[in-house]
């Protein structure tokens, strides 16, 4: 049967769609930005401890004493682990996808519940939108709204729609008919009997489907953050390429407390809206008192007015006390600085290859020096090329040209400046540990795969090298069918080079030059003799066009940057020294053993 060219269809009608209707996609992005940077801007105004106080505040009105501690306890936590900033972009970007979610989903859900052909309609489209992985939502996402929050917030609403949508009908459509019946009888309108009978009935349903629509979006985050979303999903993208156990476990914590707050108090809220639910849990807390008096205490709630004079008494002393004003108080090096940078921001994109991730951090250094204010981004190599075309990003400096990652420069060519090569040559090699013998070269794991356990550990699967390799080198060796490639990770496949190294196991992985694994292990690089890998790339700084223009300074500084291989392996084995989560401090402990480097590289 000839194959279906589904694929290029859609292709098709994404670049037909991204051309026609640009205009909307920014108007969107724009609106979307704006909603969530002012929900963040609220959240993260206040100090940590001060809004766990709020939010404890509102858990023991809608759940009593027991659950305000909890809540409390929770986001001290989260606070105590330096993660607050992150929570806060998370809850803002679930805040977005839910309202923006509710509001298209309850308007859908009713006209469903009322038409029985738009039920029928709507049925296998939401059945689609459910069962669709969510990260394929990811790709038309950065498509037409580029790397960031917005993309994420889009793939959310998609992923969260259909249980708002199908709890709205189902509560609509429980309501008696004979109530409806009455309310009609007696001459009321369509659009009364909605408002003032189906809905108010309806709403403990529907208050359901807000909670699976806030969950949902909290599955989603860590998705978001594979696209430069941030927040925890961030967070533990991050742990995930670098192998990071503890901010991994720290991360997930974190979400933890945020989902059980965000679940507890939706379905709180949803007993208070509907007169069954509340006098249902006034008899579940007498019931309770009266079996053990203690806790009484425990499940009081105050008054609504109590609880909101408590919220005001907290903003006022904040306010007050010079609480407000976000929790980051220290001064940044950015706002410190004596040079010309004057604050203005610039974006820089990685991936979490060591030379990447040296680079980038080195340049953080030198521009904060020089009075900017610089953000990293951790992306895979797919979404960081989109991001820089697409003008999200301005720069970054780990681009393996002409070679490695010719895919991404043909497609963006035409919006990208290459600012030149700042180390080169490189090369690309599949590596074995020496103490496996008889395996020299790439023709020597023909017929060996039962060695090797039939694999090939790789890293990242948008990495060009594992394109070259999937498609040209295992095929002119004849490999293919042998051995499976293991798409992974820079730091997965590390580790595991480093637990096999250890037990003195067979094993080959994907690597380059320069890399400081070959000091870190004895180990031996495969010949290529069919010269399958194609010549040394160097590695190249991209940045969106028309940023050397807007930043000459910045632009001749990176246009001029170099670096020898002594100075990059050095740098590389400081930050691995050093530990993860600090390859900004080890940069500046290198920095300071080179004395006159920075000013070399970045001159005033």
């Amino acid at each position: 049967m000839p194959k279906l060219p589904l694929g290029e269809w859609v292709d098709s009608s994404v670049d037909w769609l991204q051309a026609q209707f640009s205009w909307l996609f920014d108007a969107v992005s724009t609106g979307v930005t704006g909603l969530y940077d002012g929900i963040d801007a609220v959240l993260s105004a206040p100090q940590p401890l001060l809004f766990a106080g709020i939010l404890a505040v509102v858990a023991w009105w809608l759940r009593g004493l027991a659950a305000g501690v909890l809540a409390f306890a929770g986001f001290a936590l989260v606070d105590s682990v330096q993660l607050w900033d992150e929570a806060m972009a998370t809850l803002s970007l679930v805040l977005v996808a839910t309202l923006v979610t509710l509001v298209i989903a309850v308007p859908l859900g009713i006209w469903a519940a009322r038409s029985k052909t738009v039920s029928a309609v709507l049925r296998p489209v939401l059945d689609f939108m459910q069962t669709m992985p969510a990260m394929v939502y990811l790709i038309p996402g950065i498509i037409f709204f580029g790397v960031g929050v917005v993309p994420g917030i889009i793939a959310t609403i998609i992923f969260a729609l259909p249980p708002g949508v199908r709890m709205t009908e189902l509560g609509i459509r429980q309501v008696d008919g004979e109530l409806v019946e009455a309310a009609e009888a007696f001459g009321t309108t369509p659009r009364n009997t909605l408002l003032r009978v189906q809905l108010p009935l309806a709403l403990p349903t529907i208050m359901a489907g807000v909670n699976q629509v806030i969950m949902l979006g909290l599955s989603m985050v860590v998705i978001a953050g594979m696209v430069g979303g941030g927040g925890l999903g961030g967070a533990v993208y991050r742990a995930i390429g670098n192998v990071d156990i503890g901010l991994g476990f720290e991360a997930g914590v974190s979400i933890v407390v945020l989902a059980m707050y965000l679940d507890r108090m939706t379905g709180a809220l949803g007993r208070q809206v509907s007169p069954l639910g509340r006098r249902a849990a006034a008899k579940a807390r007498a019931a309770l008192s009266a079996k053990r008096p203690g806790a009484k205490l425990w499940a009081h709630r105050p008054q609504p007015v109590t609880a909101l004079v408590g919220v005001v008494v907290l903003a006022l002393v904040a306010g007050g006390t010079g609480f407000l004003g976000g929790s980051g108080g220290a001064t940044s090096t950015a706002a410190s600085g004596k040079d010309g940078g004057h604050g203005k921001k610039i974006s820089v994109g990685y991936i979490p290859w060591d030379e990447g991730i040296a680079s980038t951090y080195l340049w953080k250094e030198l521009l904060e020096r020089r009075g900017y204010e610089v953000e990293t981004k951790q992306l895979e190599a797919g979404a960081l090329y989109t991001g820089l075309a697409g003008g999200q990003l301005d720069f970054q400096t780990d681009a393996w040209l002409p070679v490695t990652h010719a895919q991404y420069w043909e497609k963006y060519k035409n919006k990208l400046e290459d600012l030149g090569s700042w180390y080169g040559p490189t090369s690309l090699e599949l590596s074995v540990p020496s103490y496996v013998k008889g395996v020299d070269s790439l023709a020597d794991l023909k017929g060996k795969a039962g060695q090797f356990k039939g694999r090939i550990v790789g890293i990242e699967p948008s990495a060009g090298m594992m394109g070259i390799l999937k498609d040209k080198v295992l095929k002119e060796y004849g490999l293919e069918g042998e051995y499976e490639v293991v798409d992974g990770s820079t730091p997965g496949m590390l580790a595991e080079l480093k637990r096999a190294y250890e037990r003195k196991e067979p094993v080959v992985v994907t690597l380059w030059s320069p890399h400081w694994a070959y000091a870190a292990h004895d180990l031996k690089k495969l010949d290529d003799p069919k010269g399958s890998w194609g010549k040394g790339d160097g590695v190249h700084t991209l940045a969106r066009k028309g940023f050397a223009e807007e930043n000459p300074e910045v632009g001749a500084w990176l246009k001029d940057f170099e670096l020898t291989e002594k100075q990059l392996t050095d740098l590389e084995a400081v930050i691995q020294k050093t530990g993860k989560g600090k390859e900004q401090q080890a940069v500046r402990d290198w920095l300071d053993r080179n004395p006159g480097l920075a000013e070399k590289l970045a001159p005033q």
